[in-house]
C-alpha cells in the first residue's frame, strides 16, 4: 500500500509494510488459475484424503463446534435468535404432531463456530486471487468468494497443535503472540509432524481458561493468537485449513481496532481458509488419552447463497 493512502485504522505502516513483503513472495494468487475458489483446499487430493481416512483407529468422534444458544455473554453480545414454531405443550393425546423452530444468528465474531470464506476479508481492496472487493455488495452479497465454493466438505488429515499443553501450563493468556518458533516446538514436544495439506487446529486453551476465570471479550481484553510472521510458515507447511479455539490472529488488550493480519494475509494472500471458535477441550482431551494428535477432521459448511461464511459442526474422528 503506498504511503500517500488512507490506511484502514490499526494498520500501521511497520505492519502494511510486512504484509506488502509477504504478498510478493507468499501469495498463492494464480497458483491454481485466474478463476479458483478453493485456495489451499486444492491441497485436499483425493490421495490424501485417503491417507487420512487410514488415521481412524478408535472410531472415536469428536465433535469441534461450539453450543449454538444462551447469553448473551461477554464474547456473545448478540447471541442466535431462537423461535418455535410449533411446541408440544398442545400436543393431541392421539395421532401425530410435531415442533419446529426458526433460527437465526451471524456466523461471524467470537460464538459461533464457522469457516471464513475468502469474500470475509479484504487487503487493499481485493479478496482472495485478486478479486475486488466491490463484488462483496450490501445488495447481492458476495459475488465472488463466496462459501457456496467450499459446499463439498473439507476432509483430510486433521492436526491438533495444543499450545498450553506442549507448554505445560493450562492456556495461554489473552493477548500472547505466537511465533513461528511456538508452533515448531509445540509440534517437537507433541510428537507430531505438520505435512503439506494437514487441517491444523490451534489450541490456545480460550475455554479453559473461561471455565475457571470467566468469557471475556476479545475485541477489549485481548485474545492470544498467531502473529504475522507466521504467514511464512503457514506457506511453507501448504496448510490447507487453519482453525483456532479463537480467531487465530493475536488480539492485544485495550480494544479496537485490531488489524488482524493473519486473517487478511491467510485469506487473501494465501487462500487459506479459516476456521474461527473450534471447540478444541475435548479434541485435547481425547488426544491426549490416545497419546496422538493426528485424525480424520470432516468439515461441512452450509451452502449458503453468496455468504462470507458459515456455522459448521467439524467433527474429528480418531
Amino acid at each position: 500500500m503506498a504511503g500517500d493512502l488512507a490506511a484502514a485504522p490499526g494498520w500501521t505502516r511497520e505492519l502494511l509494510a510486512e504484509l506488502d513483503g509477504y504478498s510478493a513472495s507468499l501469495a498463492n494468487q494464480g497458483r491454481w488459475g485466474s478463476g479458483d475458489q478453493l485456495g489451499t483446499l486444492n491441497l485436499l487430493t483425493p490421495e490424501r484424503r485417503v491417507a487420512a481416512a487410514a488415521l481412524v483407529q478408535s472410531g472415536t468422534c469428536v465433535a469441534l463446534g461450539r453450543r449454538i444458544g444462551g447469553g448473551p455473554h461477554p464474547d456473545d453480545p448478540l447471541p442466535p435468535l431462537q423461535l418455535m414454531k410449533a411446541s408440544g405443550e398442545a400436543a393431541p393425546a392421539r395421532g401425530g404432531s410435531h415442533a419446529s423452530d426458526w433460527l437465526g444468528l451471524a456466523p461471524h465474531g467470537f460464538a459461533v463456530t464457522h469457516i471464513d470464506a475468502f469474500s470475509h476479508q479484504f487487503f487493499d481492496a481485493a479478496m482472495y486471487n485478486g478479486q475486488p472487493a466491490g463484488l462483496v455488495t450490501t445488495s447481492r452479497g458476495a459475488a465472488a468468494g463466496s462459501v457456496e465454493a467450499l459446499a463439498a466438505g473439507i476432509v483430510g488429515r486433521g492436526v491438533l497443535l495444543d499450545l498450553p499443553a506442549a507448554q505445560h501450563r493450562p492456556w495461554l493468556e489473552p493477548g500472547e503472540q505466537v511465533h513461528p518458533a511456538d508452533l515448531d516446538a509445540a509440534a517437537s514436544a507433541l510428537g507430531t509432524e505438520i505435512l503439506p495439506g494437514d487441517i491444523l487446529l490451534i489450541r490456545v486453551g480460550r475455554d479453559a481458561r473461561a471455565a475457571r476465570h470467566g468469557r471475556v471479550d476479545p475485541v477489549t481484553a485481548g485474545s492470544a493468537g498467531l502473529a504475522a510472521d507466521c504467514l511464512p510458515w503457514l506457506r511453507h507447511h501448504d496448510i490447507a485449513l487453519l482453525g483456532s479455539d479463537s480467531a487465530s490472529d493475536q488480539m492485544t488488550p485495550g480494544g479496537a481496532p485490531h488489524p488482524m493480519p493473519v486473517h487478511a494475509g491467510a485469506l487473501v494472500l494465501l487462500g487459506l481458509p479459516l476456521l474461527d471458535n473450534a471447540w478444541l477441550e475435548d479434541l485435547a482431551a481425547a488426544c491426549a488419552a490416545e497419546g496422538r494428535r493426528e485424525f480424520l477432521a470432516v468439515v461441512c459448511p452450509l451452502r449458503v447463497r453468496r455468504a462470507t461464511g458459515s456455522a459448521v459442526n467439524p467433527v474429528a474422528v480418531l
